[in-house]
């Protein structure tokens, strides 16, 4: 049975609605799994026109009842949006309603109406002023899921990254490098790349400092809160090395394919490198969900919106990626 992903709109203003048209132009998406937006269908007719394709759209009751033909964008309807919502501005109407789809589509995939939920990018200040006060998705699906064990991660091509900690300021993230968290990240890791149907996942964790603190020459970190992390994993027969510094891991596992994934300390030193490696192929998975949630690693591009110009390749990746990763768990 092809498994039913969840689109959300994301902003409005943004070029959310142009992305999702442009991927699902393509009929071999169909062919692996059955598509439904949760959005606006004014906005989204909007988006058709704006790219020119040949679809049209219709609004749909539940999940169950979307995704079954090619040509036609199935939609669960919000309709909370003016068509003429203008494009690149700060909105708290379209922050609003980008939150609402989200919330939808966390009800039916608890629900398991949908197999997966694949966001495209919202806009965290117009998310503020329209009264939800999260730092990104990752935090609002944690939220909406009762989930507090959960972790980011990227995938642009041969590597994958998944992050101990994320939205904090680095002097914070510091502090937060503990032992149990890094251990739960690395459990984390595991069962996501088995997921992607990888049986015995080769991780890597990477150090916090230059040299992963040279015995604890340029840092304890390592020595007192990592290293008794991997061992820890180590004992429950995971395949764990590290740690691995940071100068060195990502060619490791991306050039000479030595690992699958890394477990990386803080936001800058895991997506640096994906975004070097492929900025507009990106995935983001958020890992610990009670369901499966892919994104595109980009923002929403308010120079280009409402151009038709938006590169949709990370959207396409992210259909792609969720469609494989439900259809494994359905499986299970």
């Amino acid at each position: 049975m092809k498994p039913i992903l969840g689109i959300t709109m994301g902003d409005a203003a943004g070029i959310g609605p142009e992305i999702i048209v442009k991927a699902l132009v393509d009929k071999e998406l169909y062919k692996l799994a059955r598509p439904v937006v949760f959005g606006d269908k004014k906005i989204m007719e909007r988006a058709i026109k704006i790219v020119g394709a040949d679809l049209k759209c219709q609004a749909v009751s539940a999940p169950n009842l979307a995704g079954n033909d090619f040509g036609r964008i199935d939609i669960v309807d919000l309709d909370n949006l003016p068509v003429d919502l203008p494009f690149a501005a700060v909105d708290a109407r379209a922050g609003k309603a980008a939150y609402e789809y989200i919330e939808k589509a966390v009800g039916c995939a608890l629900k398991n109406e949908i197999q997966a939920i694949v966001t495209a990018p919202l806009n965290k200040e117009a998310l503020n002023l329209g009264g939800h006060h999260y730092p990104g998705h990752t935090e609002i699906l944690g939220t909406l899921s009762g989930q507090k064990d959960y972790s980011m991660m990227l995938v642009s091509g041969p590597l994958k990254v998944i992050h101990v900690t994320t939205h904090v300021p680095l002097r914070k993230a510091c502090d937060m490098i503990k032992k149990d968290r890094v251990f739960r990240v690395i459990k984390l890791a595991d069962e996501a790349v088995k997921m992607m149907g990888i049986p015995n996942p080769r991780i890597a964790v990477a150090g916090l400092n230059p040299h992963s603190g040279e015995h604890g020459l340029f840092g304890a970190e390592e020595e007192l809160e990592i290293v008794p992390a991997i061992d820890a994993a180590k004992a429950l027969g995971m395949n764990v090395s590290g740690p691995v510094p940071p100068d060195t891991v990502f060619h490791q596992a991306a050039n000479k394919k030595e690992f699958d994934i890394v477990v990386v300390m803080y936001h800058d030193q895991g997506h640096i490198p994906i975004k070097v490696l492929g900025f507009e192929t990106g995935v983001n998975v958020t890992v610990g969900l009670p369901f499966i949630r892919t994104s595109v690693d980009h923002g929403t591009a308010f120079n280009i919106a409402g151009q038709g110009i938006a590169d949709s390749q990370s959207m396409i990746e992210s259909l792609l990626l969720g469609a494989q990763m439900a259809k494994v768990k359905i499986a299970q």
